[in-house]
Parts: structure tokens; C-alpha cells; sequence
């Protein structure tokens, strides 16, 4: 199982990027998808979870600004990131976590938003 990230880059504070994940490979079905990130210095902290079930859940720090969603048939999970703030920059790494109950990371992508 292989995690591939994408849309990451560097912004004005005050603009937006669309961060992506596609799971490749072989897989039972895929229970939660989330985005984490880990600033420099710092440990890696949690910034939007879906369980699939119809529940998603935010850092109190992203909330009305990132929106988490996902495309189950393209085995897909986005972050939308609006109104990004200097404090925002990490790398952002998406998880998945499968039926069977393994978890699954990606490689990681930088967003650095410039004050």
C-alpha cells in the first residue's frame, strides 16, 4: 500500500492550496482517512480526520478554515486549506486506516505560507 501525496507548495498568507492523497496498491476497505502535519521542532499533530462514517473531526486551530473530504471510488481524501496562516507551515502527511485495522502514511508534502 502505497500513500501519494500532492498540492503542497508555498502561499501568501491568506490564500488557499488543495492538498490530495491517492491510495495505490491492494487493500481491504478503508475506514479513516485523515491529514496530519508536524511543524519544525515540533511533534506531529492531528489537523482533520473522516471515519467514513459520516464524522469528521478538527483541530481547533484549522477549524472554518480546512475543510477534510474524500472520493471513495478514486481511494481519495483532499484537505482544502483557506485563509492559511504563517503558523499553518509543516509538513502535512496523510494517514489511512484500513478495515482490517492497519495504518498506513504518506511520504509527506511541505506547505509553507509566507507572512
Amino acid at each position: 500500500v502505497q500513500l501519494v501525496e500532492s498540492g503542497g507548495g508555498v502561499v501568501q498568507a491568506g490564500g488557499s492550496l488543495r492538498l490530495a492523497c491517492v491510495v495505490c496498491g491492494r487493500f481491504s476497505s478503508i475506514n479513516g482517512m485523515g491529514w496530519y502535519r508536524q511543524a519544525p521542532g515540533k511533534q506531529r499533530e492531528l489537523v482533520a480526520t473522516d471515519n467514513g462514517a459520516g464524522s469528521t473531526n478538527y483541530a481547533d486551530s484549522v477549524k472554518g478554515r480546512f475543510t477534510i473530504s474524500r472520493d471513495n471510488a478514486k481511494n481519495t481524501v483532499y484537505l482544502q486549506m483557506n485563509s492559511l496562516k504563517p503558523e499553518d507551515t509543516a509538513v502535512y502527511y496523510c494517514r489511512v486506516i484500513t478495515r482490517q485495522g492497519y495504518s498506513y502514511w504518506g511520504q509527506g508534502t511541505q506547505v509553507t505560507v509566507s507572512s
